[in-house]
């Protein structure tokens, strides 16, 4: 693989940090289910402290870089130009639960364009990024969306609006967790995705990761950052998806 940059060698390190933290506290889950007083003060307790180390660790090595966070929202600097876009455990749910699938997403945007992208699974031990131009990675391995080019072979993702609307057209799944679908669009384990009204930090990362590793998205450009209409998906397919769900 080429040379990462220093923006991504932060992420990364931060990301690891923070998966320790998220890693003790799932172990903990189990436990809680059964109590009286439940998991879920707990888990938001996990989401503000994971993205407590992750502003903590960006900040220490670019201190003036801005942020968009899930718990925090807006944190301006003196850098308003670069913002950091993080969710520190993207689904929450299937966590809170005790299901092993969620991540931390973090991305970096610069005068409004993805630059760098770190999806990371803790539990699975596997980590996705993205830089622009320079392709996208599933483990230091470079990767590249499926090359099916008939809807019949694919399998797509969704909320349950999307489920619901679109079942049986296309062969669906709801995983709960945007940044890894669209992680694994990126590496070919999924052939698309589509959601509506879901908010930038869920799917900044996953974004630059699917056009990376060859993969086409919509523009999102025109929405607001809490009530986005994303459409991801390999090339081949793209148009096909798009179509399928043009009432969506």
């Amino acid at each position: 693989m080429n040379s990462i940059s220093p923006n991504l060698n932060v992420m990364i390190r931060a990301s690891e940090k923070a998966s320790k933290i998220i890693i003790r506290d799932f172990g903990e889950i189990e436990n809680l289910q059964v109590s009286k007083k439940g998991p879920r003060d707990y888990v938001t307790k996990t989401d503000k402290r994971v993205e407590e180390i992750l502003i903590d660790e960006l900040s220490k090595a670019k201190k003036n870089i801005s942020f968009l966070t899930e718990e925090s929202g807006i944190i301006e600097k003196s850098d308003k130009d670069k913002v950091w876009i993080i969710d520190p455990i993207d689904g929450t749910t299937n966590f809170l639960h005790g299901i092993p699938h969620f991540a931390i997403s973090i991305a970096l945007k610069i005068d409004g364009e993805l630059k760098s992208a770190l999806i990371h699974d803790p539990i699975k031990n596997e980590l996705y990024f993205a830089e622009q131009n320079n392709g996208a990675y599933f483990n230091n391995q470079r990767i590249r969306v499926s090359k099916k080019n008939s809807l019949d072979d694919c399998l797509f993702s969704s909320d349950s609006n999307g489920l619901k609307l679109v079942f049986p057209r296309l062969n669906m799944r709801n995983s709960g967790c945007a940044a890894l679908d669209l992680a694994y669009v990126g590496s070919g384990r999924l052939d698309g995705y589509f959601h509506n009204k879901i908010n930038l930090w869920d799917i900044a990362a996953g974004i630059l990761i699917v056009k990376e590793a060859g993969g086409a998205t919509n523009d999102i450009s025109g929405y607001e950052d809490n009530n986005i209409n994303i459409r991801a998906a390999s090339s081949n397919i793209f148009t096909k998806m798009v179509e399928k769900i043009d009432k969506f």
